[in-house]
């Protein structure tokens, strides 16, 4: 594959990112909370959560970090799940009136969740930029790291990018143990309930 050919890819990638996982759910909750819709909200929230990883991947990128290539591939698994996991908040969701926001929610959650399964599957040549030094040093895993700089010079023009990748492993750690108390704690009480128990 050429190089102009993947840049042009990879800059798609990210802006298809910002449409699926930024504007579309943010543009869902607002209405949510605006129709008093429990559910969609509960859902969003918790996909909110998930996806938190995506902004972690981005700031890891900044810092010119090989681990952000396996944050954003993790992210990409773990979107779609969030979005379909929970048995409760699906029942509540199909029995509601609000047609055009159920709809709008349906087919975002559908979008998305194909976006995210294939972005994993084809961001899979790129886990090994995480694994090897010597990898991560090509112009092939360098590349990602355009747009993730563009961001930064953008919103953090006066931040160095050592500094914005110390907070990506900051955020990454946070993650990780939260993500890690609710899969050995919180999991095993309340199942497929988003509701505690």
């Amino acid at each position: 594959m050429s190089q102009d050919l993947l840049k042009s890819l990879v800059w798609m990638d990210y802006r298809l990112a910002v449409l699926f996982t930024v504007i579309l759910p943010l543009i869902l909750l607002i209405w949510a909370f605006a129709k008093r819709s429990e559910a969609i909200e509960r859902l969003l929230i918790i996909y909110w959560r998930v996806s938190s990883l995506l902004a972690i991947t981005v700031y890891l990128m900044i810092g010119n970090l090989p681990i952000a290539f396996m944050a954003g591939f993790m992210a990409r698994i773990l979107i779609p799940i969030s979005l379909w996991f929970w048995v409760d908040l699906n029942e509540e969701i199909s029995e509601l009136s609000q047609r055009p926001l159920k709809l709008s929610l349906t087919a975002w959650r559908w979008a998305v969740s194909i976006y995210s399964a294939l972005g994993a599957l084809l961001s899979i040549p790129f886990l090994q930029c995480a694994i090897s030094q010597t990898a991560f040093a090509t112009p092939f895993c360098q590349i990602w790291q355009e747009p993730p700089l563009g961001f930064k010079n953008w919103l953090h023009a006066g931040y160095k990018p050592g500094f914005l990748g110390f907070l990506g492993i900051v955020a990454l750690i946070v993650y990780v143990l939260y993500f890690g108390y609710f899969v050995v704690f919180r999991l095993g009480k309340q199942g497929r309930s988003a509701v505690e128990q």
